[in-house]
């Protein structure tokens, strides 16, 4: 099991490296565009999930997101105590991600971000950016497992630029751009609605995937390695 979490947390701090950092990099050189900036983050972020979902999809369901792991563990996919150490590894390695990007761009490795992110707009992006987001994992399981990859990562590009809160759809990411006062940051008094959206999002979410594709046999194909 051991190799389970550690892939969950290396994914997870992977995924923060190219949030934060392509938010460092794409500020640094757009002069002000915030267009281009914006979508050079949604870019590399999207890269990144489609390497990282490869590569640690068949070691841990590569899942990288709380509300993945919880949702396995509601549907009865995953025990409560596994779910609980993936979720843990999941926050810690957003943390070390993004700890290791301060680093990499020479900045202070303990910030929280002063960028506003709050409102009705962003948080109905984000029930809605979850709801999508699990949709496509559970379709995915369901119709095309090995499509779950670039499904996943053109689904986060995409959303970066359909949603108004550039979808974190992730209480970890949330967690962790929270100590980063960088592009990709969000004012820590604004994570717990952002979290508890993802969670509205994600229950939405398991309501349609039982009424849709829980009639398919291969739902819980490699869910739980």
């Amino acid at each position: 099991m051991k190799n389970l979490i550690f892939a969950e947390f290396l994914g997870a701090g992977f995924l923060l490296i190219a949030v934060v950092g392509s938010g460092i990099m794409a500020e640094t050189l757009a002069d002000g565009n915030i267009a281009l900036a914006l979508l050079a983050n949604a870019i590399a972020t999207g890269c990144m999930l489609y390497c990282i979902i490869t590569l640690f999809g068949p070691v841990s369901g590569a899942h990288f997101n709380p509300i993945v792991t919880l949702a396995f563990v509601l549907r009865g996919d995953m025990t409560t105590k596994r779910g609980a150490a993936f979720i843990a590894a999941q926050i810690f390695g957003a943390i070390t991600g993004v700890l290791l990007t301060h680093a990499m761009f020479d900045q202070s490795l303990f910030q929280l971000s002063q960028t506003p992110r709050t409102g009705g707009p962003l948080w109905i992006s984000e029930i809605f950016a979850s709801f999508g987001l699990l949709l496509i994992v559970f379709g995915g399981l369901a119709l095309n497992s090995k499509a779950i990859a670039s499904m996943v990562a053109l689904y986060i590009t995409g959303a970066y630029w359909f949603t108004a809160s550039t979808s974190f759809a992730n209480p970890a990411v949330s967690i962790a751009r929270a100590l980063s006062d960088t592009f990709a940051g969000i004012y820590p008094a604004h994570v717990p609605l952002f979290i508890l959206c993802q969670l509205i999002g994600m229950a939405l979410a398991l309501c349609v995937i039982r009424i849709i594709f829980d009639k398919n046999n291969n739902l819980n194909k490699g869910c739980d390695p």
